[in-house]
């Protein structure tokens, strides 16, 4: 599988990042990629206004994902992304939607919200409430996190029990002392974990870090980004998933929730 990872910074504008985004699926599509990774929130960002999220919202027959998804009509090219999205209430969803031939083909609601590190990202948005389902692109098994998911294990473990191949993680990460550290260390301990390939899509406007990467089953960055908008483009080999869970069998030789041991 072919993946492209598509870092840009977010506007205050939706058109504007509807345009930015159209673009990069022209561009994955021309780059023979089988999946583009966006990043999170990208229908609008500002760091001066908190309720951003609240005023730019859109449901998925909206203006914006109306865009995207006419964009990927005439392609195979599967895409993944976060928007904002009304629930009804006075709250948003982060939802993670995958796209594919001009269909919305999957949707998941954030697990784990960003209260962290003075920021409280459950004031605007409401938590999902199910782990998602496994995705099937060019073959392999697709899980899906968001951001502040990386910070919690069980999800990705779950995932990797139920047979995902690869992680895919869109992200605003902040800026912070040590942030770009943790993202490192976590990006690539969920791999080294669980096996899997995990790809890492950030938000690189101002107020977040970028540094998009895949890191292979063994811990190994395939290919990694900067701090600037940049497409970049990552081969996913099963071998390689194959050769890691060989070598390191620690979904199979886990003790934890194993019958046995319950």
């Amino acid at each position: 599988m072919k993946v492209a990872l598509g870092q840009f910074a977010v506007s205050k504008n939706w058109q504007e990042n509807a345009d930015i985004c159209v673009r990069l699926i022209g561009q994955a599509q021309e780059g023979g990629a089988d999946l583009l990774v966006l990043p999170e929130g990208i229908l609008a960002r500002d760091i001066t206004d908190p309720d951003i999220v609240l005023k730019a919202a859109q449901p998925l027959d909206g203006p914006f994902m109306t865009q995207l998804l006419a964009a990927s009509r005439n392609s195979d090219l599967t895409i993944m992304m976060c928007v904002h999205v009304p629930t009804g209430g006075e709250r948003v969803f982060n939802n993670l939607v995958t796209i594919r031939r001009g269909e919305v083909i999957a949707q998941y609601l954030k697990l784990h919200l960003y209260d962290a590190f003075a920021a409280k990202e459950s004031t605007n948005v409401q938590p999902g409430a199910a782990v998602p389902e496994l995705i099937d692109v060019a073959g392999l098994k697709l899980g899906l996190m968001t951001c502040y998911d990386l910070r919690f294990p069980e999800l990705a473990r779950r995932h990797a029990i139920d047979g995902a191949d690869v992680l895919i993680l869109p992200a605003a990460w902040v800026k912070g002392p040590g942030k770009e550290a943790h993202w490192e260390v976590l990006v690539t301990a969920r791999a080294l974990e669980n096996t899997c390939y995990v790809v890492a899509v950030g938000e690189c406007g101002e107020r977040n870090i970028g540094a998009s990467m895949v890191v292979d089953p063994l811990g190994v960055a395939v290919v990694r980004a900067g701090e600037a908008p940049q497409l970049i483009f990552a081969d996913i080999e099963p071998k390689r998933i194959s050769h890691a869970r060989s070598i390191l069998p620690v979904l199979a030789n886990r003790r934890f929730a194993r019958p046995e041991l319950a």
